[in-house]
């Protein structure tokens, strides 16, 4: 019984030691370098960066995404924690159509197999 008392003693001490040992820090670290400048022709565009502008519809918050002006995606999130949608115009032409985000467009065959 005394082994066991002694074992455990032990395994309780390294287990509040490790944590405290791994915090500690090497003497000679370095801060990290500068990142390079992008290759010539990679630089960012801010007429290419999408605008987003939030609104507030009664209770629902709506964001309307805007590239080049241009109204491309409309993300609609209902008050009180409800699931959001997103409205896209998928062909430019100013039609949206609603997307879920969990939705694949996966639509598997179903058929009444018996009625009564």
């Amino acid at each position: 019984m005394r082994a066991s008392v002694a074992t455990l003693l032990a395994t309780l001490l390294l287990c509040v030691a490790l944590p405290v040992a791994a915090q500690t820090r090497p003497p000679n670290l370095q801060p990290a370098p500068e990142p390079p400048p992008p290759p010539k022709g990679f630089e960012l565009d801010p007429a290419l960066e999408p605008q987003v502008t939030i609104i507030r519809r009664g209770t629902d918050t709506v964001e309307e995404h805007r590239m080049g002006g241009r109204l491309y995606m409309i993300k609609v999130t209902p008050a009180g924690g409800g699931t959001p949608y997103y409205l896209v115009d998928q062909q430019g032409d100013g039609k949206f159509t609603r997307q879920n985000p969990h939705d694949t467009g996966l639509r598997p065959p179903m058929w009444v197999i018996h009625s009564f």
